[in-house]
C-alpha cells in the first residue's frame, strides 16, 4: 500500500485510543500494557516510512544551512525546501517568522513553524517539537570517506553533515505529524513543530529572537521536547542546565627585554599565576556536588589562549587568555564573577599589572520541574514505545532549552541518538529516527 493512501481501519478508532489514555498521562504506563489500536496504527505507519526519512534527510543535507559566523549563507535555501516538502505532504498549516540578518542569503534567518490542531487545544497544553536548521561546517574534508553534503545510506546509518545534529530530530518530528495527517487522526492536544535558525551560534536569530519578538507565539503551559541530546537508548532525559560563563582575562604589564626582568612587568608570568588561582580557588569555594550531572561539580577550565610577543627574548607586557565556567544551578554567575574580582585583585597586587576580566558569555537556566507534564509524558511514552525506563539527567553544555526554562516553559531534551555531531562522517541510524518518531507521535496522542 502506499504510503499516501494510508486510512483508519475505524473512523471512530480514535475515541477508543484516547479514552485508554488516563493511565498514560499518569506515567503508569508500561511496554507490557496493551497497545491501542490507533497507537499500533501510527507505529505502523511509521515503520513503513524509511524512505521518506531517506528523501527528506538527502533534501535537508543537500542545502548547507550554516550561520554567517561560520562563513555560511544562513538557513533560507534549507527553510524553503522544507516549506515545499511539507505542502507536498499534507502538513499545509505554516508559519515563518524571518529574523532580519543582513549578512545572511536573502537578509533573513527563517524559523518555520508547522502546526497539528488538537481537538482539546483550549483544554490542553500544547506539545511542542523544537529542532534547529543551522548545521556546523563541515571541518578538515579529507577526514570524511565521503562527500559530506550528499547523504550515504551504508548499513543502516545515514552519513552526511548535519544527519544527526539536528535533522534527525527534525525529520522524526515530521515523521510524527506526517502519521496524524495521513491517518487522518486528530490528537487530543495542538501539536507544534518547530524548525528554528542560529542554534549552532547562540540562537540570537533562533528561539532568543522569537522570545523576544514573538511574544504571544508562545504560552506558560506549553509542553516543549528538544530532541538534540541524549544517549543510544532514550534513556536520559535532560532537564536541568549548568550555568555558563566565558571569561576573557586580559593582563597588562610592561614589556622588556628577557635579560633584565626587572626593566618590566611580565604579563605572562601573572597570567600564568591567575589562571591557576583562579581554576583552584573558584573550584575550591564553589565546592558542592549534584550527582544529576556528569561531572558532577562546577568546573573551571583555562582553553583559548592568544599570542603575545612573537619572539623568545621579550618578556611580555600583554596576556590574554580565556576560561570557560560551567557551574552548578545553585551557583549564580554574579556570584562567580565577584569571587575571580578578589582573586584577580591579589594577582595584580603581587605583580603590579593590571587585569581586565570580560565576560564574552553567560547563561543561566532554571531547571525544568522533575513533575512536570512534559518529563511524566515523555517518560510515559518511553516507557510504552521503547520498553526504556528513564532517568532524569543534567548537562554542562547549553541548550535552547534554557532560553524556553527561563521563560518559564517547561522543556526537556532527549532523542536516541549516536553522538556523533560536529564529527567528520557524521552519521544517524536509520532505526533512531522511526523509533524517535514513534516516542513523539506516542505523546501527541496522550491526553
Amino acid at each position: 500500500m502506499l504510503i499516501g493512501d494510508w486510512r483508519p481501519a475505524n473512523q471512530n478508532v480514535i475515541m477508543l485510543f484516547v479514552a485508554s489514555q488516563s493511565d498514560l498521562s499518569c506515567g503508569a504506563a508500561g511496554r507490557d500494557a496493551p497497545v491501542g489500536i490507533v497507537e499500533q496504527e501510527i507505529f505502523d505507519f511509521i515503520d513503513g516510512c524509511e524512505d521518506f526519512a531517506v528523501e527528506l534527510q538527502t533534501g535537508l543535507t543537500r542545502r548547507p544551512a550554516i550561520s554567517p559566523l561560520s562563513g555560511g549563507e544562513g538557513e533560507l535555501d534549507k527553510c524553503v525546501f522544507l516549506e515545499q516538502w511539507l505542502v507536498e505532504h499534507g502538513i499545509d498549516a505554516l508559519e515563518r517568522h524571518d529574523a532580519p540578518d543582513p549578512r545572511a542569503k536573502g537578509g533573513v534567518r527563517p524559523n518555520l513553524i508547522a502546526t497539528i490542531s488538537g481537538e482539546d487545544s483550549s483544554a490542553l497544553p500544547r506539545l511542542w517539537i523544537m529542532s534547529h536548521l543551522d548545521v556546523v561546517p563541515v571541518g578538515e574534508l579529507s577526514l570524511w570517506d565521503s562527500d559530506p553534503w550528499t547523504v550515504v545510506k551504508n548499513n543502516g546509518r545515514l552519513i552526511g553533515r548535519g544527519v544527526e545534529d539536528n535533522q534527525q530530530g527534525l525529520v522524526s518530528s515530521v515523521l510524527a505529524a506526517l502519521a496524524l495527517v495521513k491517518l487522518k487522526l486528530q490528537p487530543p492536544r495542538t501539536l507544534k513543530l518547530l524548525f528554528a535558525a542560529d542554534e549552532e551560534c547562540g540562537s540570537t536569530f533562533g528561539i532568543n529572537w522569537l522570545l523576544k519578538n514573538r511574544r504571544n507565539l508562545f504560552k506558560n503551559d506549553d509542553l516543549v521536547l528538544i530532541p538534540d541530546g541524549g544517549d543510544p537508548l532514550g534513556e536520559t532525559i535532560e532537564i536541568a542546565e549548568k550555568n555558563q560563563m566565558w571569561l576573557k582575562v586580559h593582563t597588562t604589564g610592561k614589556q622588556a627585554h628577557a635579560s633584565r626582568p626587572d626593566h618590566g612587568r611580565n604579563a605572562y608570568l601573572a597570567g600564568a599565576d591567575l589562571t591557576l588561582r583562579l581554576r583552584n580557588g573558584l573550584m575550591k569555594k564553589f565546592s558542592a556536588r549534584d550527582c544529576l550531572f556528569e561531572p558532577d561539580y562546577t568546573t573551571v577550565e583555562p582553553t583559548k589562549k592568544e599570542a603575545n610577543v612573537p619572539n623568545v627574548n621579550t618578556i611580555p607586557g600583554d596576556d590574554v587568555f580565556y576560561i570557560d565556567i560551567r557551574a552548578l544551578p545553585c551557583y549564580s554567575v554574579d556570584g562567580i564573577l565577584e569571587e575571580a574580582r578578589r582573586i584577580k585583585t591579589g594577582v595584580e597586587q603581587e605583580y603590579g599589572v593590571q587585569v581586565e576580566l570580560t565576560v564574552t558569555q553567560s547563561m543561566e537556566s532554571k531547571p525544568t520541574p522533575s513533575s512536570s507534564p512534559i518529563v511524566t509524558m515523555l517518560s510515559a511514552a518511553c516507557k510504552r514505545t521503547l520498553g526504556v525506563e528513564t532517568r532524569l539527567t543534567g548537562v554542562g553544555g547549553g541548550t535552547v532549552g534554557a532560553f524556553l526554562r527561563n521563560e518559564g516553559i517547561a522543556s526537556v531534551v532527549w532523542s536516541r541518538i549516536q553522538s556523533t555531531a560536529h564529527q567528520p562522517n557524521e552519521y544517524c541510524l536509520v532505526e533512531n529516527m522511526l523509533s524517535d518518531a514513534k516516542v513523539m507521535a506516542c505523546m501527541a496522542v496522550m491526553r
